[in-house]
């Protein structure tokens, strides 16, 4: 009689789908902190000062991506993966002790370089433990959890605020939040299957179908800087990433200030319309997952990748351009939240094509990528406040959303040059 497989995978997925959580609530939370009363009464600062602080994160997490990709091949994902929850969170925690603009910045440039290596490390630890015909599926659902805690940040902080009485309790609590998971991480993951003390051969056996021979057959701790550099599909998947997060940051950070302003609401009010915003697009996840499994399955790979990643930024486009068009607010919400899902439903799509792109070097070519794709996160909110600064006269922004759509077009285009049938090799 068959034994059946254990389900270890699923606790790998489940925990590592908590961890995107509390990242995207430690990443967002900011953006809703610098536009309440209390943290504005005691940092004055300009709207210049204030797109650096925002942006301070995406630069330290950008730059980040690479080295920390490489330590999580070279020492282990296990170790790495604790040390930087545990970092990411200490940061955090150490926001609500800022006493001014350069300790603000400090903090959130640590935050960011603990951060670095997470999605790395996360889609290198799929390759492992996810079936291999279910990777669009399974980058889903950890990536669905990041926008899940994006999507919660808005609500959950203007409610800590509010309670506490002090902008500053949101980063003592997500920190203290933080630091009990880094333990439940270590307890829970091993590098392998092989390495699992409860996984069985069975489950072992599931996992390793479909997969190359030689997928893991030799280790090298070399970084692959001559793939990286010679490779156009990376540079085209480089590309794509930039230019939608360029896009996609605005949602992450100018969103609850565009909305107050632009509908003359409460900070509660827009926060909770920031998150309704979130909220809509986090059923592009899941629909994207399957769809990117679903287009491979009906176009092969290289059209099956290209589908979902290219469509997507286009639709994306089209939203911001219907958002310009309306101040109501019961249409210009669901907009930026198709923004949000359209976005969304080519994340699994890009997770997966890394995947196939990069093979033993699945954490640093992601790394590669996400440097270039959250550079772009990094330069949005200073764009931005430029673009308000300079061009926007009558202070509507929507000169803003229509240099949002323009980076997703640019996106689209860059997304349809990549064939993900084509690998990288060192």
């Amino acid at each position: 009689m068959a034994v059946a497989p254990t389900k270890v995978r699923h606790s790998i997925l489940a925990v590592t789908t908590l961890a995107a959580f509390l990242m995207y609530l430690d990443r967002i939370c900011m953006s809703e902190i610098v536009k309440t009363a209390t943290f504005r009464a005691e940092f004055p600062l300009t709207d210049d000062e204030l797109s650096w602080v925002l942006s301070a994160f995406f630069w330290a997490y950008a730059l980040g991506q690479v080295p920390a990709g490489w330590l999580s091949d070279r020492f282990g994902i296990r170790p790495l993966m604790t040390v930087f929850i545990v970092l990411w969170s200490a940061f955090t925690a150490l926001t609500g002790f800022a006493t001014g603009l350069w300790t603000l910045l400090l903090t959130r440039v640590g935050c960011g370089l603990a951060e670095a290596g997470a999605y790395p490390a996360s889609s290198s630890l799929l390759r492992q433990w996810s079936v291999w015909g279910k990777r669009g599926v399974a980058s889903s659902i950890v990536s669905l959890g990041g926008r899940l805690g994006g999507a919660a940040a808005p609500v959950l902080t203007m409610l800590i605020i509010a309670q506490m009485g002090n902008w500053r309790w949101a980063g003592w609590m997500y920190g203290a939040v933080g630091l009990l998971f880094a333990w439940a991480f270590w307890r829970i993951y091993r590098e392998s299957p092989q390495q699992h003390p409860q996984c069985n051969e069975a489950e072992r056996a599931l996992l390793a179908e479909g997969r190359p021979v030689h997928a893991d057959a030799t280790q090298s701790y070399r970084f692959p800087w001559k793939a990286l550099l010679h490779s156009k599909n990376l540079w085209y998947m480089c590309g794509a990433q930039f230019w939608t997060n360029v896009g996609w940051a605005f949602l992450a950070t100018w969103m609850p200030r565009y909305l107050k302003e632009t509908l003359q609401l409460t900070d509660e009010a827009s926060g909770t319309l920031s998150t309704v915003s979130l909220v809509i697009g986090l059923g592009g996840m899941m629909f994207g997952g399957f769809f990117a499994d679903a287009c491979v399955r009906w176009l092969g790979l290289k059209r099956g990748r290209m589908v979902p990643l290219a469509g997507t930024r286009f639709l994306a486009a089209f939203m911001f351009i219907l958002a310009i068009q309306t101040t109501n607010p019961w249409l210009l919400v669901p907009a930026l939240g198709l923004v949000a899902f359209f976005t969304d439903a080519g994340l699994p799509a890009v997770w997966a094509t890394m995947q196939d792109l990069g093979g033993r070097y699945t954490a640093p070519v992601f790394g590669w990528a996400n440097m270039w794709g959250n550079i772009g996160a990094a330069l949005s909110p200073v764009f931005i406040a430029q673009i308000n600064k300079h061009l926007d006269a009558n202070h509507d922004w929507h000169e803003a959303l229509y240099f949002c759509a323009a980076a997703f077009v640019i996106s689209g285009l860059h997304a349809m040059r990549i064939r993900a049938d084509q690998p990288i090799s060192n």
